[in-house]
């Protein structure tokens, strides 16, 4: 579950682990639009105000975009 306007943790990891290869220009662009929307919304959004859920999925944001780092080194995308 998330807060109104965020990303799930399980969207989040998808969008992660999916290779940049294998992804539509349309996916491309709900990526970036979607993941600025949600570090916008963690930003802004103060912590008594969060789920137990986002407040988690806010703290491990780094661990999701190492995820998706190391998929892509893996893969050869950047």
């Amino acid at each position: 579950m998330s807060d109104l306007g965020r990303k799930d943790v399980s969207s989040q990891i998808h969008d992660a682990v999916k290779p940049d290869s294998q992804k539509t220009t349309t996916e491309h662009a709900g990526d970036k639009l979607s993941g600025v929307t949600d570090r916008v919304g963690a930003a802004v959004q103060p912590d008594s105000q969060k789920s137990a859920t986002q407040k988690s999925t806010d703290s491990s944001k780094g661990v999701v975009d190492s995820v998706k780092d190391t998929v892509n080194n893996l893969v050869g995308n950047k």
